[in-house]
């Protein structure tokens, strides 16, 4: 009828379920026939002559949604099949004296993911049925209490201890607004809302898709969808900070799926199969010139090589990997892993120049490049600002780190103190221990709450025996001979400020001082952007860059990672690589179309099972 342009007003169908007509509303005439039978049960015939809407059609359904009301002492919620039936059939007072009773059961809110409140139930039977007959995990039925049926697990469990597998199809077909999700959501942010892993990653990966892949043991079908959106899995695998983790629906059942931790195994089982499905396009007779190597430069060069343009990459350093290779220290992200994904991307053409400074986007051009990417990163160390700090015991944790790996050592001894609360404070702090420092302390001017180092590699710190002054910030450093002295202050926490964690406030008279060998500043950095590029900046030292195409205001200038955000993650620097290469494509005459699919989609299982304990697995 729909497909016809006939609208017929019903409460119990679902395209997900077999019709059983329970609701009545969708009742028809048809000339011939006695009685009013539903339509979402009869099968059309050859001939029939069928009514939608009379008078007496009318009468019968303003009838039946009287009564479904009846027991719906609430105001009707606008975003509710419920509230459309009702409105389109028309609200009529059948018994002007009838007062219905509240049913009174209590609004469940404290369970995962979705809110029960059944007094907003009008037993349609959808729930029941698609738990049942499609998802075949069953945890939900009519349940009797003296006069009422409801609709309810076994004894009143909760829903975890049911066995609910929380797929929330119950809450997808519910018409009344009895079963809703948690957070609300429109058909724009629908996705977002109920696949919150897959767009809470920067680079959108299907995440899904290959953590299904991997319980079903496809593993390099698994590593296929995951390149099918970045260049760079193994890498991934091993140093992303996982926003897709603190986003995982499971997450508020239990504890969230370990999705980095999968990423790295099935990377680490990689055969090499994808490589036969990476077709790179005839060549464009277009050159790109890409500044800078790390995970935007690298990503942006994949892309735009498989469009099939020719792409340079300049490096000023003697290796490529930019902050991959000077700024996480290998241990957690082994050199062999870097070295193999950079050689992937140089293996399909992309051309390599290490040791090649870029000050001057006209020199490219003058060259003969159509289009350049900066990628420059941001390789500069903050200082404090404080009195003394310019001694050459203090030192920034890009430095050390940068020595350590490649020179394999730095100047590190005796007692060291990190500042700082970030990623970069807690690498160098067990960094330093591994070179050669007796004893390792990162001061923080907030609480453990308020770092914004992952809370994993905190934990790593501690366990190789970082120690972590907390609420504790340098004032001065005193020089002299032998030890460095830091006068330092203790702080309290006062109101928010713009990054939303509570303001570190000094407390009066609290000073003390503190003896080290070594300062470490690991307190942020920024860009280094040559004055011959003669791009406009940021007071944060950032390119200034449209926030969509990543465009400089330099014709054929496109800027990203970084050089734009400011210090910022892996990932979301291949987000930007990968956006570049959209850009730059279209810039050229391109179609900007990056979007490959190595693995079709499986047909969706619809029947889940029940499992027992499930809520509970880890």
């Amino acid at each position: 009828a729909l497909e016809a342009g006939i609208y017929i007003p019903n409460l119990c169908y679902h395209p997900d379920l077999s019709p059983t007509g329970a609701c009545r509303l969708c009742i028809v005439e048809i000339e011939g026939w006695s009685g009013y039978p539903t339509a979402c049960t009869t099968k059309v015939e050859d001939g029939m002559v069928i009514h939608t809407e009379t008078e007496k059609l009318k009468r019968l359904r303003e009838n039946i949604i009287w009564l479904i009301l009846s027991e719906y002492p609430f105001e009707l919620e606008d975003n509710t099949q419920l509230s459309a039936v009702a409105k389109w059939i028309g609200i009529k007072d059948m018994l002007s004296d009838f007062k219905p009773v509240h049913k009174d059961f209590p609004v469940i809110t404290d369970e995962p993911l979705y809110i029960r409140d059944l007094n907003k139930c009008v037993l349609c039977r959808r729930c029941v049925r698609i738990c049942h007959d499609v998802r075949g995990v069953g945890v939900i039925g009519f349940v009797n209490r003296g006069v009422e049926t409801i609709v309810g697990t076994p004894y009143n469990l909760p829903m975890m201890d049911a066995d609910c597998k929380f797929c929330r199809a119950c809450v997808e077909v519910c018409p009344s607004g009895a079963l809703v999700d948690k957070l609300e959501y429109d058909e724009k942010t629908k996705a977002e809302v109920l696949v919150p892993c897959k767009y809470a990653c920067p680079a959108q990966i299907d995440i899904p898709r290959y953590v299904k892949l991997i319980a079903q043991k496809r593993y390099q079908d698994a590593l296929e969808v995951i390149r099918e959106r970045v260049p760079l899995p193994h890498i991934l695998g091993c140093v992303c900070n996982h926003p897709c983790e603190e986003a995982c629906s499971r997450g508020e059942v239990n504890k969230p799926i370990a999705i980095r931790a999968l990423k790295r195994f099935v990377a680490e089982r990689d055969n090499g199969r994808w490589r036969s499905k990476v077709k790179v396009a005839p060549d464009t007779g277009k050159r790109i010139a890409v500044v800078g190597s790390g995970p935007a430069g690298l990503t942006t060069a994949w892309y735009l090589r498989i469009l099939g343009h020719s792409v340079t990459i300049f490096e000023a350093m003697s290796e490529p990997g930019g902050t991959m290779r000077t700024g996480i220290p290998e241990y957690r992200l082994p050199r062999e892993v870097l070295d193999r994904e950079i050689e992937e991307i140089l293996s399909i053409g992309v051309e390599l120049k290490t040791n090649t400074i870029v000050e001057s986007t006209d020199d490219l051009f003058n060259d003969g490049y159509d289009a350049i990417f900066l990628a420059l990163g941001a390789m500069e160390g903050m200082k404090m600002g404080i009195e003394g700090e310019d001694d050459e015991r203090v030192l920034d944790a890009l430095t050390v780190l940068k020595d350590v790996s490649l020179r394999g050592k730095a100047d590190v001894e005796g007692d060291v103190v990190v500042v700082g609360g970030g990623n970069s404070a807690i690498d160098v702090a067990r960094t330093a221990l591994r070179v050669g420092a007796k004893k390792v302390t990162i001061m923080y001017r907030r609480t453990r709450q308020e770092m914004p180092a992952l809370e994993e590699e905190i934990e790593e710190a501690i366990n190789e025996g970082v120690e972590i002054a907390y609420l504790t910030c340098p004032e001065r450093v005193i020089r002299g001979d032998g030890k460095l002295k830091v006068e330092c202050i203790r702080m309290e926490l006062g109101e928010p400020d713009a990054s939303g964690r509570r303001r570190p406030v000094p407390i009066d008279g609290s000073q003390f001082t503190v003896e080290v060998d070594r300062l470490i500043m690991a307190i942020g950095q920024r860009p280094k952007v040559p004055e011959k590029l003669g791009l406009p900046l940021t007071r944060w030292n950032t390119i200034k860059v449209d926030e969509e195409t990543l465009a400089t205001p330099r014709e054929g200038v496109f800027a990203g990672g970084d050089v734009v955000s400011g210090p910022a993650t892996v990932i979301e620097a291949i987000r930007d690589g990968r956006r570049a290469a959209i850009s730059i494509d279209k810039y050229l005459g391109g179609e900007g179309n990056i979007d490959v699919m190595f693995i079709p989609e499986d047909e969706e299982i619809a029947c889940l099972g029940r499992d027992e304990g499930f809520a509970y697995w880890e």
